[in-house]
């Protein structure tokens, strides 16, 4: 009992001082929002100063030493090792772990608090105003840095804000089929698959991410993390004005965060494509190489949602001078053959004189789709490639090669004729190595010695038909566990 009297007491300290601390950041954004819920009978009547806060804050602290204990109770028993019994009492086995970690413990705490008098707040049955002021102040004080519990924990207290309902409320529900033991053949419950905005918690919600946007790098991060989350709920898009601020931010001065934007590309196009491609637009012009590395990894979702309009995106990425980009933007060459299969044979045909051997050695994974469009390669790309000189390119070819000589050998037998002026030694070197009957016949029939190979027969014979002495590996391993006394 004296170590959880110790920990409980450098606990109650530091949640103390982290909460004052809150409360102030959260007050210099004076007046605070109405609440989304208010009683009739008892009209919310805001504090009459904002420095009342913190010690309307630190009261109801000292008054609830239930409501602590329980929280903390379930906070460390999520956050100590799980390395002892069952009936071992964590502060005494972790006492000085925890001491170390003050600082986590009480971080978890206040946001635990801080969801608590949400929740009353926005308990449509009994509102509480009071608790209303200081939990919207100690969430913005709170939200200062774009990870961990800000990030998510701050997410869902923005979402139940939005829509006035109690944090942890499930906002849809699941279609009832008659796999379900509710199941009804004669009743028929409307499907609540979207989430209605509440209009004065839209107002309150949009405050926290205005202080967010308008705040310092951190928490401009945060914001955009914030719009990245919220972009799953379609009905809070709009009253929100995420996209607006998206588009705002992808000309923040900090790359990092424009970065943070192209991440929610994909989601705002989707949900508003006219601002998603403004947005795309904005993006584009910044010059930093972390934001053209964060637009090349994320060419491939936008061939998927505005087709030909990305492909001069992926036009200017040909030509930059990173070779990251150099390497997404190439890997996403094979995206055109969605739009026109001729200007994607095309394109490979310019890129194999690409000065980056990155984009050379991507195109290969092109050739499999290629063959089954154009089998006559009238473009000579196989050609070319072998004859590239980058040992990958060749490498990552003649393993395709071996693979069209067992499944498709007329095809195979198309391409040797092509490559019959070239230095066919690296194609034959491991096919004899694997099948050296076949490498002999294919030699000969390209020196017009013998006839063109058919396709090999396929092996039939199931494991399930073979006898233990058919199967060596098997049957080795039987032998040595019988002789380990594993097999009676």
């Amino acid at each position: 009992m004296k170590s959880r009297a110790r920990v409980s007491a450098e606990v109650d300290a530091a949640l103390a001082e982290l909460m004052v601390v809150a409360l102030e950041k959260g007050i210099t954004g004076w007046p605070l929002p109405e609440p989304p819920i208010v009683d009739p009978d008892f009209p919310a009547n805001p504090p009459s100063e904002s420095r009342d806060l913190p010690e309307m804050g630190l009261g109801l602290l000292h008054a609830d030493r239930g409501l602590i204990d329980g929280h903390l109770n379930k906070i460390i028993d999520l956050i100590v090792p799980h390395r002892m019994n069952l009936t071992d009492d964590p502060y005494e086995v972790h006492e000085r772990w925890l001491m170390r970690r003050i600082d986590v413990v009480a971080e978890r705490l206040v946001w635990a608090i801080a969801t608590d008098w949400l929740a009353m707040a926005l308990d449509s049955s009994a509102p509480s105003s009071e608790r209303w002021w200081l939990a919207i102040a100690l969430i913005d004080g709170l939200s200062r840095k774009p990870y961990g519990q800000p990030v998510h924990q701050g997410y869902h207290l923005v979402e139940s804000i939005s829509l006035a309902e109690r944090p942890g409320a499930w906002h849809t529900s699941a279609e009832i089929t008659s796999a379900s033991m509710e199941w009804n053949p004669l009743g028929q419950t409307p499907r609540a698959t979207e989430v209605v905005a509440n209009e004065k918690g839209v107002l309150a919600a949009k405050w926290l991410l205005e202080r967010a946007e308008n705040g310092d790098s951190n928490q401009r991060l945060l914001c955009v993390e914030w719009c990245r989350l919220l972009l799953e709920r379609r009905g809070l898009i709009e009253p929100l004005g995420l996209v607006e601020i998206l588009h705002r931010r992808a000309s923040d001065p900090e790359p990092e965060i424009a970065c943070r934007v192209v991440k929610t590309l994909a989601k705002t196009i989707d949900s508003n494509r006219e601002y998603g491609e403004k947005i795309l637009a904005t993006l584009s012009q910044r010059e930093e190489v972390e934001v053209r590395r964060a637009l090349a990894d994320v060419l491939t979702r936008m061939f998927r949602r505005i087709g030909w309009d990305a492909v001069p995106h992926l036009n200017r990425m040909l030509v930059d001078d990173d070779e990251s980009v150099l390497a997404a933007a190439s890997a996403t060459v094979g995206d055109l053959r969605f739009l026109d299969q001729n200007l994607w044979a095309d394109r490979i045909k310019e890129l194999i004189s690409h000065k980056a051997p990155i984009v050379r050695r991507n195109l290969v994974m092109n050739l499999r789709e290629y063959f089954e469009n154009h089998p006559e390669d009238e473009r000579g790309i196989v050609t070319d490639l072998w004859n590239d000189g980058d040992e990958v390119v060749r490498t990552r070819l003649r393993e395709l090669l071996l693979r069209m000589e067992e499944v498709d050998p007329a095809n195979f037998a198309a391409r040797l004729e092509a490559l019959n002026d070239a230095n066919l030694e690296p194609l034959w070197a491991p096919m004899r190595i694997r099948q050296p009957e076949r490498a002999s016949q294919w030699e000969a029939w390209l020196a017009g010695k013998g006839e063109r190979p058919s396709a090999p027969e396929p092996n039939t014979q199931h494991v399930s038909d073979m006898s233990e002495s058919e199967i060596p590996e098997l049957s080795d391993a039987l032998d040595r566990l019988d002789e380990l006394g594993f097999i009676d």
